[in-house]
């Protein structure tokens, strides 16, 4: 805790080498945990990384060394790809009309099958196949546990336009698995 404060001080007196440091040692952590967050739609790691480290050393002056340096940026890291995925999913076109009738289908183990190693690399690669918000959609529901509810707070629509959006991104993703299956 001492070498944390130490270089923190050392980077808000401006020490290029403390900054340096404190680059390295940031870019280790969040880099690891924004890429698991995000896989596999990846294409944005390096912008999330930028944007916390950005962040972390801007924010420097409010650390106040409570806990470690380290959770503190992760903590960061965690804002920003929320805030990425609220964007992504907010950003998204509405339902049309039709779409409002769907119910939502029912998979069998899907929070199972994201969460099963041997199946992980089947699971990414189907992500990878649907539209982004889908993906993102599925990813913060079953992968961060986020509830309906909570999505559409985060995002700004409501309930029901977010357990539709969850409907169609299961159904693509089934339609998706099953089809890689024959």
């Amino acid at each position: 805790m001492a070498d944390e404060q130490r270089l923190v001080a050392d980077v808000l007196a401006k020490d290029r080498k403390a900054t340096a440091d404190f680059v390295s040692r940031c870019s280790d952590w969040v880099y690891s945990f924004v890429r698991y967050r995000l896989t596999p739609r990846t294409e944005m790691v390096e912008d999330l990384m930028q944007e916390t480290l950005l962040a972390a050393w801007q924010g420097l002056p409010n650390f106040r060394g409570d806990g470690s340096l380290r959770s503190w940026v992760l903590g960061i890291a965690r804002h920003k790809v929320e805030e990425y995925y609220r964007r992504s999913i907010r950003e998204a076109e509405s339902p049309n009309d039709e779409d409002s009738a769907l119910e939502p289908t029912v998979i069998p183990m899907i929070e199972q099958q994201l969460d099963t190693a041997m199946q992980q690399e089947r699971v990414q690669a189907t992500l990878v196949l649907l539209p982004e918000t889908y993906g993102l959609a599925l990813l913060w529901r079953y992968r961060d546990g986020k509830s309906a509810r909570e999505m559409a707070e985060l995002t700004g629509k409501t309930e029901k336009a977010i357990e539709r959006l969850l409907a169609r991104a299961r159904e693509d993703f089934r339609r998706r698995w099953n089809d890689a299956r024959s």
